[in-house]
């Protein structure tokens, strides 16, 4: 069977000597006799060798990088393995997908030189690209690993930092308000009457519903020179009487509230709500433990 350089077909016959049953193309001479010694091709060991030294130095100059922007600088073994956490966490959705692809390629670029060790050479530099590529990847999925757990705990302190600062907001809000009413307010809508430059109020109202706020009215003296101001018609959950718009001078004033915040989930109404009682911020935790101390039931 010989098989046209020119066309590709394949006839029975001498290529020199009859020539191409398709195209009609003749060989101008005999076949080339193969080389005595053919060199190897390291092509393969190369290009694996080259990835992993590269996934390497890329790795340990973003160790380097996050070791300098430190101040001070200082080469001691956990502010470089804290440096590495950084490089690692910086490095995951570039790094992560590259091992992958490099681990695949190396095992079978490997492989191919071991089956065909004459015709495949750089075994040595194949294995070395390989652990490399190895090394690397563990080093960085462990320095993940690690800091995973710490990564989370820094996530919720951030995020109850964010309702605290909420609450902080409110409670200033409020107590601005008692001070030029001389009450608390009758719903959430009457803080919108404050002077809000900053917007910092209506920031903190955002996704806050309205019956979350339910002030408290206790028998009071009487109010010298200012007037309780209280919105018409508004329904009171826990308090003790219903003040009328402008109550007179030694009237009922709103004295104490209890306000539910939404936690780490932003959604008001579920079991995960802090509680905001007289200016006191209560996590979900606190207030279980408080019911369960309290609860008479549960002592010994």
């Amino acid at each position: 069977m010989t098989v046209c350089p020119c066309c590709g077909f394949k006839f029975e016959g001498d290529l020199q000597h009859d020539g191409c049953a398709s195209c009609g193309a003749r060989a101008v001479g005999s076949p080339l006799s193969k080389p005595f010694k053919e060199l190897p091709f390291y092509g393969r060991a190369l290009f694996i060798g080259a990835l992993g030294g590269l996934m390497l130095a890329v790795f340990l100059a973003s160790t380097v990088i996050a070791l300098r922007e430190r101040e001070p600088v200082s080469f001691a073994f956990w502010s470089v393995v804290s440096a590495a956490e950084t490089a690692a966490w910086r490095l995951k959705w570039l790094a992560l997908p590259s091992a992958a692809f490099a681990l695949w390629a190396g095992f079978l670029i490997c492989a191919s030189i071991r089956r065909n060790p004459k015709r495949f050479g750089g075994r040595r530099i194949a294995h070395w690209g390989l652990t490399s590529v190895v090394l690397t990847s563990v080093m960085i999925a462990t320095l993940i690993g690690v800091t995973i757990p710490e990564r989370l705990r820094h996530n919720r302190r951030s995020q109850e930092a964010a309702v605290y600062a909420q609450g902080y907001t409110i409670q200033r809000a409020l107590l601005e308000y008692r001070l030029r009413y001389k009450t608390l307010p009758a719903t959430l809508d009457d803080l919108k009457t404050l002077p809000d430059l900053d917007g910092s109020i209506a920031a903190a109202l955002e996704g806050i519903d309205a019956g979350a706020y339910s002030p408290g009215a206790d028998l009071a003296a009487a109010l010298p020179g200012k007037k309780a101001r209280t919105s018409r018609g508004s329904a009171l959950g826990n308090a003790s009487a219903r003040p009328t718009v402008d109550a007179p001078q030694g009237g009922l004033s709103f004295t104490k509230y209890e306000m539910r915040l939404p936690g780490l989930d932003k959604m008001p109404g579920t079991e995960d709500d802090w509680t905001m009682r007289d200016d006191v911020i209560i996590k979900p935790a606190e207030a279980e433990e408080s019911a369960a101390s309290s609860n008479p039931s549960n002592k010994p």
